[in-house]
């Protein structure tokens, strides 16, 4: 038995699955109104997390630089 496509939104959101994958979360998602429904709540979740990644980093930064 295949794993559900609903399983796949946050990894589609983040762009980390397959091409395979991918192409077939698109098609679910075309005919899923509760997927759609959650990837448009984790549509700022990519850009979020680099912002804590850079803010993190810049912390990092100037707790390395001599004060």
């Amino acid at each position: 038995m295949l794993p559900s496509p609903h399983h796949d939104v946050a990894a589609y959101a983040l762009g980390v699955l397959d091409e395979e994958d991918h192409e077939t979360f698109q098609r679910h998602l075309m005919t899923c109104e509760e997927c759609q429904v959650e990837l448009r709540e984790l549509t700022e979740v990519p850009g979020l997390l680099d912002a804590v990644k850079r803010d993190r980093s810049n912390t990092l930064d100037d707790d390395r630089t001599p004060h």
